[in-house]
């Protein structure tokens, strides 16, 4: 078909052992249950065996000698035997299906919690369609074999093996003849299995590649520019592309082994017609050889066989497609951790911590991949990115505003993830209340720093809901009271469903500035000691911009903010001013200062308000400094 396309360099390759070991641990915790389970399938495929011998009995024995009383005693026991096997087999069966979900359960808990862990860089570096589709797809891929193939396996392996053992007692010569082919079956079957996790290897990665398409164009934003380009028929288009390949590799998927499996079908279809010539032929030729009964009883149990052994065929062919995602899976969960709580880290706890905020000479780089790379390319360090920090150190006292500015792409933003460690340093250290940042717990640290930054992300929930994910456990009473604190409770009350309205997908209900004072009013239910702005109004108009600093004030108040800006308008009364260029701190001091020096800042200033004078001015009213800082501005004019 033309959408299918080579097969990926790798994919044919055998199980790998420390997969299956991996596979075995998430196992292990149910090892009783298991054991349960295994005991009951052996119960019932021994239990398999006993009509075939009663059927022979009725047959050579109650028939001929016309005995009654044997002939209900066999045929009470046939009835028997099946209904104790069933329900047997029942409840193996809910212990078998329940201990599989739960291991998929800790399968998807164990996934997510790593990804969870990860550090910032690996989300900008991989496709969220990629994710998704590891998390989602490729868990649901592995169900079936976690959930019913370990029994299927233990039960048809226990199933042919009594069942070979009971046709060699009856007559071995015919139970040669009905295993001669296997060695053949299993051969090929080996093959088509290789075949099948190529194939399965190659559709998850379209899966993979679909699904991140349809994230990227299908969400709100995704719409919105394509639509504002005219893009919907190119993006139809890819879509079609792509869904073409996904065809080609599921088609292909779906057919492997469907000629090879035709053939193992036919041959059991014609295995009884052989036994049926041998055994005609040694009972014409010595009537003592074989019963009617013997070949009744070998015919039914050859019967059993075949569907066990076929089934074994084809469990070898689904594990070998299954293992390909496990190995996926655990691609993924072998991503290293590199921002973790430290052996002996201590919890910062909010009442007792100043937020005295220090850099000491830190220095960082960014070594991420190409966004475009995927986990399955090798590994590519780019050496030292473009916003790289270099020897930076300031202090920041309690209740301080200390702002950042440069221009773009000058390392600001990198300052505030620090900060946050959101990444870790290279070199240097960032202390808060005199402790290192890395000796401190992640969850603590937390709650301890609170981030406002230029794009807002909502959750698709209620204004509530999102209100609360600065504390879960507030009152109704705090969380409006945060809103108001963020001037946006009389816009709240305003919605048709007050509190309780959906924002929809990233809050798009809402305006920007709206948005921007919901996440305001979830950092006031936070209370962080230490606060991040990172452009939290740059992408405002007036009317909004000014609502959003006058919502900030509050949140400001008595805390140590560090306030990155592009709007020189907002940190005018800032108690130090830091500008970064390439990294560097290259200037430092008060506003008055910084112009007397004439140096970079002057110049984007000068850039910024040579011709809006007013604007500066009642910018610069909003936002509250220390009263040294007042007095310098004011001496100087």
């Amino acid at each position: 078909m033309g959408g299918w396309q080579p097969l990926p360099e790798g994919a044919n390759q055998r199980v790998n052992p420390r997969t299956f070991a991996r596979v075995v641990r998430f196992f292990r915790p149910y090892w009783r249950q298991i054991a349960i389970t295994i005991v009951a399938i052996l119960i019932v495929a021994v239990l398999g065996l006993v009509n075939p011998f009663l059927l022979r009995l009725v047959i050579d024995e109650s028939i001929p000698n016309r005995d009654l009383d044997q002939l209900y005693r066999l045929v009470g026991l046939m009835i028997a035997v099946p209904i104790v096997s069933g329900l047997i087999t029942i409840g193996s069966s809910y212990l078998n299906i329940s201990t599989g979900q739960r291991v998929m359960q800790d399968l998807r808990n164990a996934l997510y919690g790593h990804l969870q862990q990860l550090q910032l860089r690996f989300f900008t570096a991989t496709r969220t369609g990629e994710i998704q589709a590891r998390l989602s797809s490729d868990v649901a891929g592995v169900q079936t074999v976690v959930t019913d193939t370990a029994t299927s396996v233990v039960n048809n392996l226990a199933t042919a093996l009594s069942t070979i053992v009971a046709m060699w007692l009856i007559n071995w010569q015919l139970a040669l003849i009905s295993l001669g082919l296997l060695p053949i079956f299993l051969i090929l079957t080996y093959r088509v299995g290789t075949i099948r996790r190529e194939v399965t290897t190659a559709t998850q990665r379209t899966v993979a590649d679909i699904t991140a398409l349809v994230e990227e164009t299908l969400s709100v934003s995704g719409v919105l520019l394509t639509k504002a380009f005219g893009r919907q028929q190119r993006e139809v288009e890819r879509f079609r592309v792509e869904n073409e390949r996904l065809t080609g590799f599921q088609t292909r998927q779906q057919l492997v082994g469907r000629w090879f499996f035709m053939i193992i079908q036919t041959f059991f279809a014609i295995t009884p017609a052989v036994v049926y010539w041998y055994a005609g032929r040694a009972i014409i030729g010595d009537a003592e050889a074989l019963t009617i009964g013997d070949i009744v009883a070998f015919t039914t149990l050859q019967s059993r066989l075949f569907f066990p052994v076929g089934q074994l065929l084809n469990v070898q062919v689904e594990i070998q497609g299954a293992f390909a995602l496990f190995d996926r899976i655990f691609e993924y969960l072998d991503l290293p951790v590199e921002i973790y709580d430290r052996a002996g880290a201590r919890t910062l706890v909010p009442a007792t911590t100043a937020g005295h905020l220090r850099f000491r000479h830190v220095s960082f780089s960014y070594t991420e991949p190409p966004l475009d790379r995927s986990l399955d390319d090798p590994p590519v360090e780019t050496g030292p990115g473009p916003f790289g920090l270099h020897d930076i150190d300031f202090d920041v006292l309690p209740g301080q505003l200390v702002a950042l500015v440069g221009p773009s792409g000058s390392g600001k933003t990198t300052i505030g993830l620090l900060t946050a460690r959101l990444y870790d340093v290279d070199a240097g250290a960032i202390e808060i209340d005199v402790t290192d940042i890395r000796d401190v717990t992640l969850t603590s640290l937390g709650h301890i720093v609170g981030m406002v930054t230029q794009e807002t992300y909502l959750f698709h929930a209620t204004v509530r809901e999102n209100i609360a994910y600065g504390d879960p456990d507030a009152t109704d009473e705090a969380i409006e009271a945060a809103a108001r604190a963020a001037a946006i409770h009389d816009r709240i009350v305003e919605l048709s469903l007050g509190y309780a309205t959906v924002v929809g997908e990233r809050g798009y209900k809402l305006s920007g500035g709206e948005k921007q004072r919901v996440a305001i009013a979830r950092v006031i239910l936070k209370n962080p000691r230490i606060l991040i702005l990172d452009e939290a109004t740059s992408a405002l108009d007036t009317t909004s911009e000014r609502l959003i600093q006058a919502a900030l004030e509050p949140l400001m108040a008595n805390r140590t903010t560090v306030a990155i800006a592009h709007r020189l308008s907002t940190i005018l009364a800032a108690d130090v001013i830091l500008v970064i260029d390439r990294g560097r701190i290259v200037e430092r001091g008060t506003h008055p200062q910084l112009l007397a020096a004439a140096g970079l800042y002057a110049r984007l200033y000068n850039q910024q308000f040579s011709r809006e004078p007013a604007v500066v001015t009642a910018h610069a009213a909003t936002f509250p400094r220390s009263p040294e800082v007042s007095a310098e501005a004011d001496d100087t004019g």
